[in-house]
């Protein structure tokens, strides 16, 4: 069995510095990877917002000139049809862009699990500088 010399303060401060310098490069790689993952979400939720309004807008008009035609139908002038039926179609429309602008939002494509770690790191950073 081989005697271990005991390692000196400041090779074992050395060392904890050198282990923590690692550690932060490891961090920016998570966080890179983590923050390239939230880009491609971003990009693929725009590609379906623009896809989705694109695809609706042909079935979109049909549909509304036959609300209109109904309601003209129904007993209303055809002013009245067409200002009923474009509101409700520019509601839908709101509400459709406002989910999808808040799927975009900071806080959805915010790098929730490179924050945590980061927070780990600090903690342990602090009980090794001690």
């Amino acid at each position: 069995m081989a005697f271990q010399a005991a390692r000196s303060i400041p090779e074992l401060a050395g060392d904890s510095i050198q282990q923590l310098a690692k550690l932060i490069g490891n961090e920016f790689d998570l966080a890179r990877a983590e923050l390239s993952e939230k880009g491609r979400q971003a990009g693929r939720a725009a590609a379906m917002i623009g896809a989705g309004a694109i695809i609706l807008i042909p079935a979109l008009v049909v549909l509304l000139f036959a609300v209109a035609a109904a309601l003209m139908h129904a007993g209303l002038s055809d002013p009245v049809a067409y200002a009923v039926t474009g509101g409700g179609a520019a509601l839908i429309a709101v509400v459709l862009i406002l989910v999808g602008l808040s799927r975009l939002s900071g806080d959805a494509l915010k790098p929730k699990i490179t924050l945590e770690q980061v927070e780990r790191d600090k903690l342990v950073a602090r009980e090794v500088t001690r």
